[in-house]
């Protein structure tokens, strides 16, 4: 990344309007710095990966093949199957220290597209529950490991089951937006 000297003008006036915007605090800031905490050379690391507690690592109940599951948020209905198409709201992180290393919101995929232990859990889901999988290692990346999850890693995520489809409900909408997007085009402009 390079900073032009427009880039620097900008940050230049940036900090003069927010020193005449703030004329206390500015004047505050240039004098000696206020106790507190000790100041720290740390680089953060990007992202910021936020640890969770050993209490929030941990399912009550276990499947025949070894998923931990533990309902958050109960709710009744249908279950997807692994043909479905899910829409999820997850936290993923490392069941040794709790280091999450994947979150996402309204996330939509296969539920058969993912690793077996979160793909299982998901189809015991309803809509609208909340559940904790804790993944063993076997039913998670094994022995590969993946991006910053290490091999032989058991697993811990939260799932939020927002909505799902099945595979020619998700045809059926998929044919009628293109049906609608061609008459958009073929639409008179005003």
């Amino acid at each position: 990344m390079s900073i032009t000297a427009r880039g620097f003008g900008r940050i230049a006036l940036s900090l003069s309007l927010l020193a005449a915007a703030f004329p206390a605090q500015a004047a505050q800031s240039v004098a000696a710095p206020a106790a507190g905490p000790a100041l720290s050379s740390e680089i953060l690391p990007v992202p910021l990966n936020p640890l969770v507690a050993a209490a929030q690592r941990q399912c009550s109940a276990k499947t025949a093949s070894g998923l931990g599951t533990l309902v958050l948020k109960a709710a009744t209905g249908a279950k997807p199957t692994s043909e479905d198409f899910v829409l999820v709201n997850y936290i993923g992180y490392l069941a040794a220290d709790g280091k999450v290393f994947d979150q996402n919101v309204t996330q939509a995929f296969s539920a058969g597209g993912v690793i077996k232990g979160f793909s299982e859990g998901l189809q015991l889901m309803s809509k609208g529950s909340v559940w904790r999988f804790c993944i063993p290692a076997a039913l998670g990346y094994g022995a590969n490991g993946t991006g910053p999850i290490p091999a032989n890693a058991d697993l811990v995520f939260q799932v939020e089951l927002v909505d799902f489809k099945t595979q020619a409900e998700v045809e059926a909408i998929r044919a009628q937006a293109a049906k609608d997007a061609a008459a958009a085009q073929d639409a008179p402009k005003k």
